[in-house]
């Protein structure tokens, strides 16, 4: 054990050091929106589709996680981190900045699907990558298979509350093999009682499996972009990241690997990727050793403080938490085993994105569609400075304001988004309810006094369809005796101009003649919601086939050929004949 001890005490002041390097890059370089806030008082509606948190159970259960921290060589390009930290014997065929090529694209489908899902998410590939490096090494350096399923096994340490949370068995070993505890789970870590919430089917196979990186990387993002989260403002990052893990060093450790991401990366073949350092066997094999995790610290040891027994997700409905994690007793918020603190940042607040000064907008301020319909045009604004030019990178947020059941894409109320090269930003696509009438999309400059710039959006009532013809389907005589039904259903279709017309109104009419269609006071009749006798009846529509099959149809004492008419709306008229005869006599 003195030879690791030893390697660590080592790299102590490097990695202290790159910690700072990397949180004072990600404070100046203010990635867009990172210095302003409007957390507070946006809609906390939770995103459609998402499942709700499990109470007081973290993603990866407390588990332990890699705390090898990423070289200060900018990763531009392959080889450009060789032979240093992180790198076990300084491969130069595992430079940590590459990332293997299934894994990558798991990232970047997934940042693909929550762009189209939960715009407002603003979900970078990049920190799904920081994540994936610290809880599992890039699936163990990129060990799957064509479908992104890992070759074998990465599971976490037991939880059996030595030394970590104590979280007894949830799936009957299903995933983790271990019918008495749970553990951590797949290249993202979802213990199996978690993933029974967050699971996802990332590359569309009809699983979801937590050991698939699509699936897993998915559900990650899934849950970074709960309760409403934008990511692009930097309490929400951090609220996400500690929501993962609740403690100072992994949100350290996660937002240095995350801009270094960002910094550049490239693919590298599956099963090549860098291997984080650790006091581990090395393992996937979940039948070696059972009380660590592959590829990171098992039992007490680096990586895993006793605060992580503690931390929770946020419910959906909830604010999350935002208090600062206790640092450990020894005062050391840094690398364990070093003595040396980590920088904390500085506590000046940096400057925005420069020079927003005013919105404008961008083509037409009027949009319309009908009910239930999404709108064809999305409101859309342009960020210009005192000069005119345009403002790349600016946070525009937009809200709908008024009486409505309209909602932008994810259904939420409220969605942040990030201006382009051009200094335009488009509003995620808005979907209308049920509810007609007029309302207002607001566009605002986050963390700026720019004018807001508002839209008038219009929701209209569907169209009534027509039909310019009703057929009946089948030929067979109605016949009925007096004071029974006929037995036969009456089915009709609606066409226009030849074409099968859904939800075509219909007005059934029982009538005296087709010279003089006035409504018959006796013979067939129907039955009311009440159950009383009823010559007409008007709440009729075809179905989405174009057909309509009448309720039944009764008769009372009168025999004879009687008359039903059939009107839709649109024009079309048919009459039927039904014949009744006279029931022989008791």
């Amino acid at each position: 054990m003195a030879p690791l001890i030893g390697r660590r005490m080592r790299k102590g002041a490097a990695t202290t050091a790159v910690a700072a390097a990397a949180m004072a890059a990600l404070t100046a370089s203010q990635a867009p929106g990172f210095a302003n806030s409007d957390h507070g008082d946006r809609s906390r509606e939770q995103r459609a589709g998402e499942a709700p948190a499990p109470d007081d159970t973290p993603i990866d259960g407390g588990s332990s996680y890699h705390t090898d921290l990423p070289p200060l060589v900018t990763p531009d390009k392959p080889g450009s981190s060789i032979d240093l930290p992180g790198l076990p014997g300084g491969s130069s065929t595992k430079p940590e900045a590459g990332i293997p090529a299934s894994v990558l694209a798991a990232y970047k489908k997934a940042e693909a699907t929550l762009r189209e899902s939960n715009p407002g998410c603003n979900l970078p590939w990049e920190l799904l990558a920081a994540i994936g490096k610290v809880e599992s090494g890039q699936a163990g350096g990129g060990n799957v298979g064509a479908d992104g399923t890992t070759v074998s096994p990465i599971l976490g340490p037991v939880l059996n509350g030595d030394g970590f949370a104590l979280i007894k068995d949830t799936d009957g070993g299903a995933y983790d093999g271990d019918s008495r505890h749970d553990r951590a789970v797949g290249p993202m870590q979802f213990i199996p009682s978690t993933w029974a919430s967050w699971g996802r089917d990332g590359n569309g196979d009809g699983e979801k499996d937590p050991n698939n990186v699509y699936d897993a990387a998915l559900a990650a993002g899934g849950y970074l972009c709960a309760n409403g989260r934008d990511l692009s403002v930097k309490a929400d990052l951090d609220r996400a990241i500690l929501g993962y893990n609740h403690s100072r060093e992994y949100l350290n450790t996660v937002l240095s690997w995350f801009e270094y991401y960002k910094r550049g990366t490239h693919e590298v073949p599956d099963g090549t990727g860098g291997i984080p350092s650790g006091n581990d066997s090395g393992s996937g094999d979940k039948g070696k050793d059972p009380g660590k995790k592959p590829g990171k610290g098992g039992g007490k040891g680096p990586g895993k403080g006793q605060e992580n027994d503690a931390h929770t997700l946020p419910k959906p409905d909830d604010e999350p938490d935002t208090t600062t994690p206790t640092p450990p007793a020894d005062g050391n918020e840094g690398t364990p085993g070093t003595g040396t603190p980590t920088p904390k940042p500085p506590t000046t607040p940096p400057s925005t994105p420069s020079g927003t000064s005013k919105l404008t907008t961008v083509g037409a301020k009027e949009l319309s569609t009908t009910a239930g319909t999404g709108f064809d045009r999305s409101p859309r604004v342009k960020a210009v400075n005192t000069a005119g030019k345009p403002v790349a990178g600016a946070r525009v947020r937009y809200e709908i304001l008024g009486d409505t059941d309209t909602r932008f894409l994810g259904l939420v109320k409220s969605a942040t988004v990030l201006t382009a090269a051009d200094g335009t930003a488009i509003a995620p696509k808005l979907l209308a309810g049920e509810k007609t009438g007029t309302f207002t999309v607001r566009a605002t400059a986050v963390g700026r006094e720019a004018a807001p710039v508002e839209f008038t959006a219009t929701v209209k009532a569907r169209p009534v369809p027509q039909a310019d013809a009703l057929a009946r389907i089948g030929d067979k005589k109605l016949t009925a005796r007096t004071g029974a039904s006929f037995a036969d259903a009456l089915t009709v279709e609606a066409t226009n101009k030849g074409k099968i017309m859904a939800d075509v109104p219909v007005t059934a009419t029982m009538i005296t003649s087709a010279k003089d269609p006035k409504p018959n006071d006796k013979g067939p009749c129907f039955l009311d919601d009440k159950g009383k006798p009823v010559r007409t009846l008007a709440a009729l529509k075809t179905n989405g086939l174009g057909r309509l099959t009448l309720p039944e149809i009764l008769t009372d004492d009168q025999a004879g050929t009687f008359l039903l008419r059939l009107t839709a709306e649109g024009g079309a008229v048919l009459d039927i004949e039904l014949t009744v005869t006279q029931a022989p006599a008791a």
